[in-house]
């Protein structure tokens, strides 16, 4: 018994999560910020709202060609492509479909970056992905 529990701990520690199969992405797709605009000083609660084009929006675990949903990456790097996105503070998911999302910043810089992903949250291949835009909160 023992021995079984160093073996599998063995096999678990030795592998690493295998990478998840990724959606592809029609030719064209593009996601980006609406608003706020690149270089905008805001106020909270701060409104940021979505934009997709050559695609559409289905919500998580509805897989069908052509679709995905947002997740807004704040004050973060692009999340590995080949996994699901993760589901913090600074990525955040909108699995409902939904296409914006009001938000309390902490005073000061911040950035801010679209990425679509698929029913499992894996990002496209390519990736869709937004440029990253600055703003100031007041």
């Amino acid at each position: 018994m023992k021995l079984a529990v160093i073996a599998f701990a063995f096999v678990v520690l030795s592998f690493p999560a295998l990478a998840q199969e990724r959606t592809p992405a029609p030719e064209g797709a593009e996601v980006y910020i609406i608003s706020p605009e690149n270089g905008a000083t805001v106020s909270n609660p701060v409104t940021v709202i979505f934009g997709l084009e050559g695609m559409g929006v289905a919500p998580a675990g509805v897989e069908k060609e052509k679709t995905g949903h947002h997740h807004l990456v704040i004050d973060a790097e692009l999340p590995s492509l080949n996994e699901p996105v993760p589901s913090d503070e600074n990525y955040r998911h909108f699995g409902g479909g939904q296409t914006e999302v009001t938000v309390e910043l902490a005073p000061g810089s911040h950035t801010l970056q679209l990425i679509l992903g698929d029913h499992n949250h894996v990002p496209h291949d390519p990736p869709v992905v937004s440029e990253k835009i600055s703003i100031t909160v007041n």
